[in-house]
């Protein structure tokens, strides 16, 4: 009895330290869960915190669904991995030859009715479907990001959007 006793406080033990150093990670890669967004007269403000891997990666929105971002401005648009795509059921437009980093590959061009990060939110934003990208993060490039003011200091980016 007592043995059994304490292989099942080890085995709670464990699962409680699972638990709690998946967060704790999840926050490392994405310290941007949670935003709180500043109004002023005109102006919406968020600010984001960079990553233990030196990017900002923040929690979103496209169309009202959940996703994770990352701020990309070498991208000309926001890269949508196939996976995110059907998850969110966009519909894939013309197909478009597109430069990475990785070389050539084939997008899909869309539209995405809203994109936000916290109460930054813009509509009708030009999004490419990429199914070679792997992953659940979605890349915000310049398509939505030229519309946002941001200012980088030390490990600190501030997203302001002009109303």
């Amino acid at each position: 009895m007592g043995l059994t006793m304490q292989a099942l406080a080890w085995a709670v033990f464990l699962v409680i330290g699972v638990f709690f150093f998946n967060g704790l990670l999840e926050r490392q890669y994405n310290p941007n869960q949670t935003l709180e967004t500043r109004h002023e007269a005109g102006l919406r403000e968020v600010v984001l915190q960079r990553n233990k891997f030196g990017h900002y990666v923040t929690s979103g929105e496209i169309n009202g669904l959940p996703v994770t971002f990352m701020l990309d401005t070498g991208a000309t648009g926001v890269a949508i991995p196939g996976t995110v795509a059907q998850r969110l059921r966009l519909k894939r437009g013309r197909a478009l030859q597109t430069r990475t980093a990785n070389g050539v590959a084939t997008s899909y061009s869309t539209t995405l009715e809203r994109v936000s990060v916290g109460g930054i939110e813009l509509t009708d934003v030009w999004a490419g479907i990429t199914p070679g990208l792997q992953g659940d993060q979605v890349l915000l490039g310049m398509t939505f990001l030229k519309h946002i003011e941001f200012t980088q200091r030390g490990d600190t980016l501030i997203l302001r959007q002009h109303l």
